[in-house]
Parts: C-alpha cells; structure tokens; sequence
C-alpha cells in the first residue's frame, strides 16, 4: 500500500515518519522548493514531546530541539502580579529546529519538493492520484492533506471553510539575546493589558534565543505595516505602556524575519475524511494562538491515525476511529480558545483569579468512589509550627497509603502561636523555650528538627503561615497539603521563617500553586476561612495539637490528642470499620515518591516497613543512579525527592 502525504510541515512528517517506521510506502509532497520552516516558535506540550520520542525511535545522535519550560509568570503592564505557577513540562521550540529534525528521520528520495497541490484524479469516486500545479501527480492508495490551515485538500473535501472573523493579530519573532535569556529561566513570560485587548509574551527557544509575541485586538491602532520600520514603530506604539524589558525586545529585533497570524478557527468538521482521502492537523481543525495547541494536536492527530492504520487493513474504519478518538478533545481545545479570545477582547469582565493560563491542560479523569469508600470522616488540627505536627508526619501518611480508601481527612489550622504577647503553653512561653522543646523532640522522635530558627530569626506568630494555607486549600485541597509540607520543610529541616511572604509565595510555586493568587487571597478571603477554623478550635475546646477526631457514617466518634504511634489509628479505625482492608507496602521505595513528593529516611523506612540501615543504603543507591536528589543539612539528615529529569517522561 502507497501512502501519499501532502503537506510537508510538522503534521505531514510526523504521519510520514511513523508510517515509515510500520514499513509503509510513503510519499511526501511539499509545495515551497526548500525544507518549509515559515513561523517562529511555538510550545509544545508533553504529549507532543512523547511523540516526538517515537518518532526518534531510539536515534540518540538526533537531538529533540528547543528549551524545556516549566514556569508561567502573568503580570500587568505596571509589573502587578497575576499568575505565578509550576507548569506540567513543556518544550518552546523554533519552527526551523523541529521541521530540520523531522526532515532528519524520513528518507530524502521520498520528498518531492515544490508540489503544489491542485485536485486528485478520481476512479469510481475514488481517489487514485494527487495532481500537482507543476503537472506532476503522485498515485497512491492513502492520501493525507496535512497542508495547513488554509487546506486546498480540506476545501476540495468540504467545500469553501466558514473561519471566525479575524478580531485578533498576532505579530511575532525571534531573537537572539543571550544575556537577556540567561535571566528569563525557564519561565513563560506575560504582560496582560487590563482594559483592553493587547498582550506581549515571551519565552526562551534556547540558551541565546527567545521568540516574543504581541496579541492586540485589530480595533485598538491602524495597522499600514509595509517595511521593518514601519511594523517596529507600530508595535512600540501599541506597547507604549508596557515595561521597558518588552520595549528592548522589539527594539532589537529583527522585523524582516516577523510573521503576522490571523487568530481565526473553524467549527469542528463533520468528519476528517471522505473516501480514502483524511485530513490531520491545522488542516483537520483548527486551534486560535491563545491554547499553544495547535503543534502538540498535529503530533497526536499523527500518532492517533498511524496507530489506527496499523491495527487494521479497512482505511475507512481507522479513519472513523480515529476521528471518534480526536473530535472531543479538539473541539475542546477550540472551545477554550474562543473562550480565552473573547475575554482577551473584553477584559474588565474577568477577574484576576479567573484567568485562564494560555495553554493546554492534559484531560482529567475523575475517580470514582464506590459506597464502601470514605466510610470515616478525620479532622485534623494541626499548625504549621507545631513540631508534633511535623514529627507525627510519617504515620500520618502511612494511614493514607494503607487506609486511605475509607478515610477523608480534613486539615483545619489550630491557630497555635498567636504572638509572643502573653503567650504560655506546654511550658513554652517565649521563643527559646520553644527551641528547647524543638531539640529534645528531634532527638526523640528521630526526625529532623533545626530549633535555631528561634534563636536566630523567630516567628512572631504561627497565623500569617496558616492564613497561607487556607489561602492554598481555596484553589486545590491536595496540592495544598503539599504545600503545608513544603513550608514545615523550610521551618523544620532548613531553618527558614515562615511567616515571610516571600517563602509563602515560593512554596505555593513549589506545591503546583498560582503563587501570585495565594498572596492576593491571603489578604482576603483566606482570612475568613483561617477565623473559621478558630471558631471550631474554640468551639470544640481543642487544646491540644495535634487533635484527631474520627468520625463515621454514624456519627460515632473517637478522638485522639497529641503524638501516637500508629497502632492507635489503626485500633480507632478498626474500630468503625472491622472489615477495613490494608493496603501494605510493596517496599518499593519509588512507588513511595509518586504519592509523597519528599520523604526523610526515616519515613521512607517506616512508610515502606523497612529497615532504617538498609533504607539509608537504598535510597543512597538511588541517589547514585540519579533516580533521587537529596537536601542534606548538618548531622547528616536528609529530605529526599525524585530526580525529575530521569521521570520527565
């Protein structure tokens, strides 16, 4: 079977590649003369990377392009803070890099070069030739359009395409700047007019380059951009109140090299094929710049439609198929957009908090919680500060692994130190009482705790941390515990104070969190919230952390009050529940990190029921194969996480 591709960008060789590798007889036919690589720069999310990998297949002399991009900053043109957040991982990579490497993997005798598409050559309504403007024609058995958004393959299937009005332009570039790109990071920049429709972004493709983006609505400047000049001076007049750092960008760029885009889509299509002949990417559908989907659909529509093929030899049923399999999504991806465009268009309507980030999330999948399930109900009072709270950590999480299907815990802030002023509890009344207790609790207890916090830099109070902490469970309840974590972290084991916005605003970033919002909710709503759970503290006289109180479907409760050993939550839940199942350890030590972020040796060997020595050697020979990074401090302890570059995938 001869399979002819029309189109040789992105989506088109990406088909070709994977049904090469299957032992296909592929075809590409290309309209430019030369390797196409018109556009800039483009991110493309994970899903798309993972397609890039196969299409590799195991080629390591051919590296994947482009900079791996893992922050998303939102300011307004004043520098106000909007967004600030850890993104899934993606990849910004310049349209010349990735089209080079595809071209690198498909054998060069099978491209036909400046083969403008014009009509096939039909026999019994079936398409058995693509006839080319040159007067050439490609016969094959399977034709894929893959000719981009204003497809001459599409329209020949569905007649004329109805787009959206065009309301919004982007202009974009890309330059080299390397001392400028040393200082963006990994970080997708963004200013965002308030009142109006008109955005700059820009992101590293690179250690020297960054491609940059203007967005404005049409209605806001005349646009007469008929030289280098002409399109410089129309975009620093568009972005006169924007910071200096996006003026240099235009300053310095290189005009001749920019492309304008037309932000325009088109109603999801009927089907994606007629016959033998089937469309994938922009050509199939198509996304407006405000989801950065466009590239990473292209990818999966090839990865989607090859797998297809290969399962059966009926074309029209792999077409049908896969169609069934891409529509939803696609059609979602478009729906986001006109979403995202029409608010950009109308921007005193949204609110900050309700901004959507400019990109393409992976499709979630709720899980399903049968009747058995969540049969007890645990409120926990706990404090940032509380150092039980800290050391009480390990069985606590192993009651989640092990009973976590019955159990619905509850986090509510006991508001432990309000100040200094008056203060007197456990015989701690001033901050080195404090670091005394710290000390004989570590030595206890065997996890670590650093009292020089108290010493050197002590905490005025435990509520500006725990006010953080509402704020974090407003946006997301398990990343929130996450997020409680990682500032016991820097309390306990890094010796950092807490109450400082700026180690707030860096553990919500850390813990997956809009960090910009968590600040902006501290000041308000959280507050709320945090007075809330006083009141509960008050009201059932919660004197002691941590306090657990076990509730079942019944209302029958238990309660528990400061450390356990964990044979007495197991006894309490027991209790309400005879017939509970655990869910033991299989002592694999990575297992353990894809539920808990960071661990301590010594809960990895509680939580895994292994012994303290020899969990110390594993999790070193895992360190050693670069499985795991560590943070050590003094007296050796160490907190323990995943080495994210070995798991990228």
């Amino acid at each position: 079977m001869k399979i002819v591709v029309i189109g040789g960008g992105i989506a088109g060789m990406s088909i070709a590649i994977l049904l090469h590798h299957q032992g296909m007889h592929v075809v590409v036919c290309e309209r430019d003369e030369e390797i196409p690589a018109r556009g800039n720069a483009f991110l493309m999310h994970a899903e798309g990377l993972s397609v890039l990998e196969i299409l590799r297949k195991g080629n390591k002399l051919t590296a994947l392009p482009g900079r791996l991009i893992d922050t998303f900053h939102l300011k307004r043109p004043d520098d106000t803070e909007v967004k600030y957040l850890k993104l899934e991982p993606w990849q910004c990579i310049k349209r010349s890099d990735i089209i080079a490497f595809l071209y690198c993997l498909f054998p060069k005798e099978n491209i036909r070069k400046g083969y403008l598409f014009s009509h096939f050559r039909y026999d019994n309504n079936r398409a058995v030739a693509a006839v080319f403007a040159n007067g050439e024609e490609e016969f094959g058995d399977i034709f894929i359009g893959a000719d981009g958004a204003y497809s001459a393959v599409r329209q020949h299937l569905f007649g004329k395409t109805n787009f959206t009005p065009v309301v919004v332009k982007e202009i974009v570039g890309v330059l080299k700047h390397p001392a400028l790109v040393q200082s963006l990071g990994s970080t997708f920049n963004k200013y965002l007019s308030k009142d109006k429709g008109l955005s700059f972004g820009f992101i590293p493709t690179s250690s020297e380059e960054l491609v940059w983006f203007v967005q404005f609505d049409v209605n806001l400047l005349p646009m007469t951009c008929t030289s280098e000049d002409m399109m410089r001076a129309f975009c620093l007049e568009l972005l006169k109140d924007f910071p200096e750092i996006v003026h240099e960008i235009v300053r310095y760029n290189d005009f001749t090299t920019s492309y304008i885009w037309n932000a325009t889509d088109f109603d999801l299509l009927p089907s994606f094929h007629k016959e033998n002949i089937v469309l994938i990417g922009d050509a199939a559908h198509l996304a407006v710049p405000f989801t950065s989907a466009g590239t990473t659909n292209a990818l999966i529509d090839a990865k989607v439609l090859a797998t297809w093929l290969s399962h059966t030899d009926d074309y029209q049923t792999a077409f049908t198929a896969y169609y069934q399999e891409r529509a939803f999504l696609v059609e979602e991806h478009t729906k986001l957009g006109r979403e995202i465009k029409e608010n950009f268009l109308h921007p005193t309507t949204e609110v900050d908090d309700d901004i959507k980030v400019p990109l393409i999330v992976n499709p979630t999948t709720k899980k399903t919680i049968t009747p058995k399930q969540k049969c007890v109900h645990l409120l926990y009072f706990t404090d940032p500060v509380c150092s039980t709270c800290w050391i009480i950590q390990p069985q606590l999480r192993k009651l989640k692994i092990e009973y976590g299907a019955y159990l619905e815990i509850e986090y509510c802030m006991g508001g432990l130190l309000p100040s200094w002023d008056n203060y007197n509890r456990g015989g701690i009344s001033k901050p080195s009482d404090a670091a005394n207790y710290w000390q004989k609790a570590s030595e206890k207890y065997e996890m670590p705790i650093y009292p020089d916090i108290w010493v050197d830099n002590p905490l005025t109070s435990s509520y500006p941390p725990s006010i953080a902490f509402k704020a974090a469970q407003m946006q997301d309840t398990d990343k929130a515990i996450i997020f409680l974590r990682r500032i016991n972290e820097m309390l306990f084991f890094e010796n950092q104070n807490i109450v400082e916005k700026k180690l707030l605003r860096q553990a919500a970033y850390e813990a997956g969190l809009d960090a910009a919002r968590l600040l902006r909710d501290i000041e308000g709503k959280a507050q709320l919230l945090f007075e809330a759970d006083l009141e509960l503290v008050k009201e059932l006289e919660i004197k002691v952390l941590p306090t657990f109180i076990f509730t079942d479907k019944y209302n029958h409760s238990k309660v528990l009050k400061g450390f356990q050993a964990y044979e007495q939550f197991e006894e309490v839940l027991l209790a309400f529940i005879p017939d509970a199942e655990k869910k033991l350890s299989n002592g694999n030590i990575i297992d353990l990190f894809t539920k808990y972020p960071t661990l301590t040796t010594k809960e990895v060997s509680f939580l895994g029921n292994l012994d303290m020595q020899q969990t110390d050697e594993n999790l070193h020979n895992l360190f050693a194969e670069g499985l795991l990074v560590k943070h050590a401090i003094n007296k050796g302890d160490v907190i323990w996480r995943l080495n994210a570059a070995s798991y990228s995938s």
